[in-house]
């Protein structure tokens, strides 16, 4: 909490230091960065439909809608430019609210039971990091809960219990991956019936170690973890029973290549990744190496400016949407931009 502070307090420093030297908008870039405005900025803040309180995470689906939960507790439901289309709230809220969205595919997930008929992918479901009540949600894409689905439910160590739920993803052959943060730091795997696989990681700086891994993606039989406080990422080969460690990617920093709490990424149909960064408040592209091909944003709070992000995607269209999450707002940009 005191980081958190600090950061904030700094933040504003700048904010002020640049009014008073006669610019109204601090610069968008930041080392290697982008000048680009973005295509499209939407969203404000406020809690009606369509409006924002902190937006936490971002999540895509095949026919790329958009998937947002932000600290309200509500999951809003958007096409690409912005335009509301529904939204439901997850059942607890009082200590705390989600912090990790991701659409999966749901072969033989339903035996037993039917989708609802309104569900534009009944072949897809909704998976939600419920932080703060140690498990992983399950819901339609309509927003029907499946409780047979969840995940967890209980703190503690053992196998199946959790510390805080960070992200939760699936790969093809139906098994989950499951992120916390805490006093565990480490990722579980469980087979597509919620049984418990196996679990690494542990708290630490160690290559296959973690503090607070945020973000999971799965690419084939890749697994991508951006290990927020270690201010890198980790590439885990699924293949075998335990997850084998590929390489590292980054360290701290504000350069080219570096990273200050990159709390999401998405990876694009070139294998390049995109990845957000909290600390840094801006958006990096690199190679699968780590190798930096172009950075965009930078504080601020004008369109091409970043406030506190804390999600990315990559639609259909090579287009990136990213969660300007104190900004209450998201903005979208080609990946052009990041070339």
């Amino acid at each position: 909490m005191k980081n958190n502070l600090n950061r904030r307090k700094w933040f504003r420093t700048s904010v002020a230091i640049s009014a008073a030297i006669g610019t109204t908008t601090i610069d968008g870039c930041i080392p290697g960065g982008s000048h680009d405005h973005p295509e499209l900025v939407w969203g404000r803040r406020g809690f009606s439909e369509g409006r924002f309180l902190k937006p936490r995470a971002i999540a895509i689906d095949p026919l790329d809608r958009l998937y947002i939960v932000d600290t309200t507790g509500r999951i809003q439901v958007f096409d690409v430019d912005g335009n509301y289309l529904h939204g439901w709230s997850t059942p607890q809220t009082k200590n705390g609210r989600p912090t990790g969205l991701a659409v999966a595919t749901t072969s033989g997930f339903f035996s037993g039971g039917v989708q609802a008929s309104d569900d534009p992918l009944p072949t897809h479901c909704l998976l939600v990091a419920d932080t703060h009540y140690y498990r992983m949600l399950c819901y339609t894409l309509s927003g029907k809960l499946i409780p047979e689905k969840q995940i967890g439910g209980i703190a503690g160590y053992a196998p199946g219990e959790f510390a805080f739920v960070t992200d939760a993803v699936c790969d093809g052959d139906g098994c989950y991956y499951i992120g916390e943060y805490g006093d565990s730091d480490r990722i579980q795997k469980f087979d597509p019936s919620g049984q418990f696989m196996t679990a690494w990681g542990g708290t630490g700086n160690q290559p296959g170690q973690f503090v607070r891994p945020q973000s999971l993606v799965v690419q084939g039989q890749t697994l991508w973890v951006a290990d927020a406080c270690n201010h890198r990422i980790q590439r885990f080969d699924t293949s075998m029973p335990t997850p084998t460690l590929v390489d590292v990617v980054g360290r701290q920093g504000s350069e080219q290549g570096q990273f200050y709490y990159p709390y999401d990424l998405s990876v694009a149909t070139d294998g390049t990744i995109v990845v957000c960064e909290y600390g840094n408040q801006r958006l990096q592209r690199i190679d699968r190496q780590g190798n930096w091909i172009a950075s965009w944003g930078g504080p601020g709070f004008q369109a091409g400016q970043l406030y506190q992000p804390w999600g990315v995607v990559i639609d259909s269209a090579s287009r990136v949407h990213v969660l300007d999450s104190n900004n209450h707002r998201v903005q979208r940009l080609p990946l052009s931009q990041l070339s």
